[in-house]
């Protein structure tokens, strides 16, 4: 089955380029949609969305316009077609403490990128935030393909919920998952039957656990 792209190609291939730049240039683990992009080759990201320290925004800082957005607790590269989002320690809010993110990664096609089920929940963050939006339909669609295309570990999902005192992010997950439907099928790789035998197979695995 053919995936659908959710962004523009000729957008997502400068966000993409832009991507391998500053990648290969500064020491950043990526997060956001193009970490869910290169754990599983499947429709591509438009903003960038980064963890970094204070030295290498610094050295960000020397080559480009940085902003600060005070109210959402990061930094911001604005761009014309896309943007890029850096967020620090003991500075961004993010659901889980960056210093757990950043001891849980592996490096694909040279850049760092959290394990699936810290992506996971990252993104069910961004999803619970933005609910309703275009944006917030990309982060389902992203949670839905890290779930199928990835060897998640629900128990490992759990242990993090757990440290972090966010349990209902499960509850959350359910909902996320039960509100796909036949057009979001279309970038995840898999038709209506597919679909409904892999969610019966998850739904059973999580309640056995």
């Amino acid at each position: 089955m053919k995936v659908k792209e959710f962004w523009n190609d000729s957008v997502t291939k400068k966000s993409f380029e832009k991507l391998l730049e500053i990648s290969k240039k500064y020491d950043v683990t990526v997060i956001g949609g193009w970490a869910a992009y290169l754990w599983t080759g499947m429709h591509k990201s438009k903003d960038i969305d980064l963890i970094l320290d204070y030295n290498t925004l610094l050295a960000i800082r020397a080559e480009y316009t940085v902003e600060k957005n005070e109210r959402l607790r990061k930094y911001e590269i604005k761009g014309e077609d896309f943007d890029i989002d850096l967020y620090l320690p003991s500075y961004s809010t993010l659901p889980l403490p960056v210093e757990t993110i950043l001891k849980n990664t592996r490096v694909i096609n040279g850049i760092k990128v959290p394990i699936p089920e810290i992506l996971i929940i990252l993104k069910q963050s961004a999803e619970i935030n933005r609910r309703g939006s275009i944006k917030g339909r990309k982060d389902i669609i992203d949670i839905a393909t890290l779930l199928i295309h990835t060897e998640f570990d629900i128990k490992k999902y759990r242990i993090f919920l757990r440290k972090a005192k966010i349990e209902y992010f499960e509850k959350e997950l359910l909902n996320e998952i039960n509100s796909i439907g036949v057009e979001e099928l279309a970038y995840i790789g898999l038709d209506v039957n597919e679909f409904a035998k892999w969610k019966r197979r998850f739904l059973k695995n999580l309640n056995k656990i």
